[in-house]
């Protein structure tokens, strides 16, 4: 089966999880909750201007090399705190169009990862419910694995990854359901 086939549900697929997120972040606002805001936020901001740090992802306290954090004094700024991961973003207004652009590809991505693997494992007429599992499956692994990664790496609470899986399991149903609908043969 070409893949040039599979262009129109991969395109329909990322349009409807675009939309379905959209959907999700407006109305339900249940991702509120990833982040909190610091008690003295304006002191914080004011230290982290002072320190002047380009844009960037910083850790505190850095340790460059592992044997470090056997040094007493590397344990006791663990111990007194605060561990920090600190992502520093160019200043200015949060840009939502280029975000909602760079979002809108990787649902292309994740779309046509699904197609490319659903190619590969089914055939044209393949069953309803099949071609469902193998493009939702996919598309579940790409939306939401890389939440376990930041919980485990990033310290990022795992309240928040089951919310990002949440989303993922609801991009994938929305996958599956558009290349079943859209399969050939079918």
């Amino acid at each position: 089966m070409p893949l040039g086939s599979l262009w129109l549900p991969g395109v329909v697929s990322a349009v409807a999880v675009f939309l379905l997120s959209s959907l999700l972040h407006m109305l339900l606002k249940y991702h509120r909750a990833d982040f909190k805001r610091l008690a003295d936020e304006d002191a914080v901001a004011e230290a982290i201007r002072k320190a002047g740090p380009s844009p960037g992802v910083y850790f505190i306290p850095y340790c460059s090399e592992a044997s470090q954090m056997k040094d007493p004094a590397m344990v006791k700024k663990f111990t007194d705190g605060p561990v920090v991961g600190l992502t520093v973003r160019p200043n200015g207004p949060p840009s939502i169009g280029r975000n909602l652009a760079q979002w809108f590809l990787l649902s292309l991505l994740v779309s046509f990862v699904a197609a490319y693997v659903a190619r590969h494992t089914l055939s044209p007429g393949s069953p309803g419910l099949e071609v469902m599992r193998i493009t939702g499956t996919v598309a579940f692994v790409a939306y939401g694995f890389g939440y376990f990664q930041d919980s485990i790496w990033k310290g990022i609470p795992w309240s928040n990854s089951l919310r990002g899986l949440i989303d993922a399991a609801l991009y994938a149903l929305t996958t599956g359901l558009v290349f079943r609908w859209l399969w050939p043969g079918a």
